[in-house]
């Protein structure tokens, strides 16, 4: 099909290739998502009367239809198509004739492209949601199994005072747990249809945004059309930049874990099916997953500052800059949700080995623990300290699992507080997975079976 700007010329190779280049590839991920706009946008004409009923159930069909090549890897978008848009629009001409040539009435491509890519990050973050409730779950099964195995605190890197497996793997989740509530914050903001914004001015058209917003099952419309214009990018920014938190938690736990597995520590193995091999060593069994965890947290953090790199200074309404939005976010996206997921099986496969992990509880571990029993004894703080510090050659080991129970505090390794952890995940899961559900009809209800795909099991 002809560009859908196309007109008494055409464009040179070059400039194609310029501002095509590798959009149409990413484009594919954006198909589904767009046929979701598309139904909803032809509903939409055809309550206005712009669309005759059997001009629109032609419509629907060939979405369905489009749909069902998705599915099966066979529908095409070439350079030559741009984008996703004009495949869809060229496909639905060719089978349909003068119904597939009014699709677009009332739309720009950009209120188009807006509400696919709002589609497709509603989706991504109930994704990313399935994934960090999946590495939570993992974490929170470690620490249930490990309750009182002790492990010796570190600052510094240096020994400091006594903690656990548990407490350690909690301190993962709880943070996983935070990001993914601000996941669920973050989606009310996207949550929001753009459609009927057309170039960032709207049109003369009578569109009904409410009803074609409720279509597609979003709370509510972006009420300012130029608001709406303007917000692309910034909300690519405000996904990435979550998906970047908990990036950087999992690169933590990835730089503890490779230290921790350390023949010199021997806390923890790793499952030697998630380890690489060595071209020259034959003994080497690498934690290249870990490594690469910390440099997946990099790419995930260059995808955010590229797109804000790119919005920073443009100016208000539609400039073609927005186009270089789409590759670091969907790049971003894949790279958070595979990290987060070889993270959960990682944790479900690692092994603890408390007798390393007890050894490694040395006396110096407890000079603290002496401090406070002067504390309680009747000394001050100040003095007590010195006189441990000053001492240390004196300061003697205890039973490690015991040194646990001493800690009563809420969120110590005596006190866990292990039952709320497992409350808060579930309660996100619940959460995120009736908006699943929800999500689910109300695709069903515009193409039935593409709900199968777009959405997470």
């Amino acid at each position: 099909m002809a560009k859908l700007w196309q007109k008494n010329y055409t464009l040179d190779s070059m400039m194609e290739h310029f501002t095509v280049r590798n959009d149409y590839i990413y484009d594919r991920d954006l198909v589904l998502s767009d046929l979701i706009g598309s139904a909803a946008h032809a509903k939409g004409l055809g309550r206005i009367g712009i669309l005759s009923s059997r001009e629109l159930e032609d419509l629907m069909e060939g979405l369905a239809r489009i749909a069902e090549l998705r599915k099966q890897d066979r529908f095409e978008i070439t350079q030559s198509d741009e984008d996703c848009h004009t495949a869809i629009e060229g496909f639905l001409t060719r089978e349909y004739g003068d119904a597939g040539k009014k699709i677009h009435t009332g739309r720009s491509r950009n209120d188009q492209v807006q509400t696919a890519l709002r589609i497709f990050m509603r989706e991504a973050l109930l994704k990313l949601l399935s994934a960090s409730i999946s590495f939570a779950r993992s974490l929170i099964g470690l620490a249930e199994a490990n309750q009182d195995v002790p492990m010796p605190g570190r600052t510094h890197m240096q020994v400091a005072m006594p903690s656990s497996v548990a407490l350690w793997a909690l301190s993962f989740a709880e943070e996983i747990l935070e990001e993914s509530d601000m996941l669920l914050s973050l989606y009310h903001v996207i949550d929001q249809s753009p459609l009927g914004s057309a170039a960032s001015y709207g049109v003369t058209l009578p569109l009904d945004r409410e009803y074609t917003a409720s279509l597609m099952g979003f709370s509510r419309v972006q009420n300012n059309v130029l608001w709406a214009n303007n917000s692309r990018g910034k909300f690519e920014a405000f996904f990435l930049d979550h998906a970047e938190y908990l990036a950087l938690t999992v690169s933590k736990m990835a730089q503890d874990l490779m230290l921790f597995t350390l023949p010199e520590f021997g806390y923890f193995s790793l499952p030697r099916e998630l380890c690489t091999g060595s071209s020259i060593m034959p003994q080497k069994k690498n934690p290249d997953g870990l490594e690469l965890a910390r440099s997946r947290c990099s790419l995930i953090s260059s995808c955010s500052m590229r797109v804000k790199s790119i919005i920073k200074a443009l100016p208000s309404g539609y400039n073609r800059d927005f186009q270089d939005t789409k590759e670091p976010l969907v790049e971003g996206y894949r790279a958070a949700e595979e990290l987060l997921l070889i993270m959960a099986e990682m944790t479900g496969k690692l092994e603890v080995h408390p007798d390393a992990l007890i050894k490694a509880c040395v006396p110096e571990l407890y000079a603290t623990d002496r401090v406070m029993e002067k504390v309680l004894q009747g000394g001050n703080f100040r003095d007590s300290y010195r006189n441990v510090g000053l001492n240390l050659d004196k300061v003697e080991g205890e039973d490690p699992v015991a040194a646990l129970g001493k800690r009563t505090s809420i969120g110590t390794a005596g006190n866990l507080g292990l039952g709320g952890d497992r409350a808060w995940l579930e309660d996100i899961s619940g959460r995120a997975g009736k908006e699943m559900q929800r999500l689910s009809g109300v695709y069903s209800a515009l193409i039935p079976g593409i709900e199968e795909v777009i959405l997470p099991s």
